[in-house]
């Protein structure tokens, strides 16, 4: 199973990941980028394009 970590460090907030994957990105207090739901990649979305629209590559998927 993949699961997306997002580094918030360098999420820049442009909402890529949460307008391609809303059911498993969403948005955290800080107003960045957050995991909603881990388990999602795959079956609710395509995580990779997720992390492949990222600007800033802060959207990593490990195994």
């Amino acid at each position: 199973m993949v699961v997306p970590i997002v580094d918030k460090e360098l999420c820049i907030s442009c909402g890529n990941c949460v307008d391609l994957c809303p059911d498993v990105f969403g948005w955290g207090e800080d107003g960045k980028a957050e995991v909603i739901d881990p388990g999602g990649c795959g079956t609710k979305c395509d995580c990779q394009e997720a992390a492949e629209s990222c600007p800033v590559d802060a959207i990593s998927l490990e195994e």
